[in-house]
């Protein structure tokens, strides 16, 4: 079977494709810094919970606290990307949600199981001092089984050879175990995760003045040493992920494609200085180089989706129907929704210095 012919007919756009693009990219950079946040501290808390002598629990108070709050960003922050990629591949990401279609409706009462542990770990943490780490340890992995059906459809949706599959599976029972890149690819995104929930707990402890400069310090420390055993194993799975690709594709970044490898390169650079920083204890350097590392990252994956799909399609292709009216008020809604997210944060960011106090 010809898998062009699975492809369904795009919709047009209303303006040019490469406003979608950028929001696109923004977006999903936005997402990506908090998921890091939501799924990096839980494993760190988890792993606390089961080695930490009893009763040595603040960084695990700290990071119940604000799990709830990285969950809730996560979610939010990954609505508008995803609906971005909608517009850009609407019949690429509809189809490959058909195929798999049991396992992505039950995201979302994944999502809903999470957060509610979440939540419980986070009421019930002096309460419930020896069971507490189930709450968590089952959050975390709800998380991760979503990351991971998350990585399935991303992976079908750029693979229409694959999707001949729904017809053995029409209940929507199929996840893309086929594809050789799957498993890496879904670590490269967790490992990763590890890495920024050290660095945003280091982060967080900076700020909270009432520690002893001590504990402060210890925490600091302690987060940056997570960052950086996290990047050492990230920069070998993410090599381990680059010669994972179809050489068609992997070749972009190696010479094949000027940006493609320019961007990768950057990409290995801005690694490189994160170990750096991270070895010599530099916590806002080493900030700015997660940042910036994970934008070009966001990139870097940007163009690999699109060589995988070279040989079917490129957004430049979409048709265009000028109507600029929705985009205009989209801004507008936009700005209105930042500021009222932006007093959400300071009302949420002092009753967390109450509820400490």
């Amino acid at each position: 079977m010809n898998p062009a012919a699975l492809i369904p007919l795009p919709d047009p756009l209303q303006v040019p494709w490469g406003w979608f693009q950028f929001l696109l990219l923004l977006t999903f950079f936005l997402h990506l810094v908090v998921m890091n946040i939501m799924i990096g501290c839980a494993f760190i808390a988890l792993v606390k919970e089961l080695l930490a002598p009893a009763g040595r629990s603040d960084l695990c108070r700290e990071v119940s606290r604000q799990l709830t709050y990285a969950i809730a960003f996560t979610v939010n922050f990954g609505v508008a990307p995803f609906l971005f990629l909608q517009v850009l591949y609407g019949q690429f990401i509809y189809t490959s949600s058909i195929i798999m279609g049991a396992y992505w409706l039950a995201v979302v009462f994944c999502l809903i199981a999470a957060y509610s542990l979440a939540y419980l770990y986070r009421f019930q943490f002096d309460a419930w001092e020896g069971g507490r780490r189930w709450f968590l340890g089952l959050s975390l992995a709800i998380m991760l089984l979503i990351g991971f059906f998350f990585t399935n459809n991303m992976t079908l949706m750029q693979s229409p050879e694959r999707w001949a599959a729904y017809f053995n599976h029409l209940g929507g029972f199929f996840l893309n175990f086929g594809e050789p890149t799957l498993l890496i690819r879904y670590l490269h995104f967790m490992v990763a995760a590890v890495a920024g929930g050290g660095l945003f707990l280091a982060g967080l402890a900076h700020f909270q003045n009432r520690l002893p400069d001590e504990d402060r310090r210890a925490r600091i420390k302690n987060g940056l040493l997570w960052f950086t055993y996290a990047t050492v194993v990230e920069v070998a799975v993410g090599i381990l992920f680059l010669f994972s690709l179809p050489r068609p594709v992997r070749e972009i970044f190696i010479g094949g494609d000027w940006l493609a490898t320019l961007l990768f390169l950057g990409s290995l650079v801005g690694a490189f200085y994160c170990l750096l920083y991270g070895i010599r204890q530099k916590l806002w350097p080493a900030v700015g180089a997660l940042l910036l590392t994970i934008l070009l990252m966001v990139l870097v994956r940007d163009l690999a989706r699109q060589a995988y799909l070279a040989p079917y399609f490129h957004p430049s292709q979409l048709p265009l129907a000028p109507q600029y009216s929705p985009m205009l008020l989209f801004f507008l809604i936009l700005i209105v929704g930042l500021g009222i997210i932006a007093v959400m944060l300071r009302l949420a960011w002092q009753s967390t210095k109450e509820e400490q106090a």
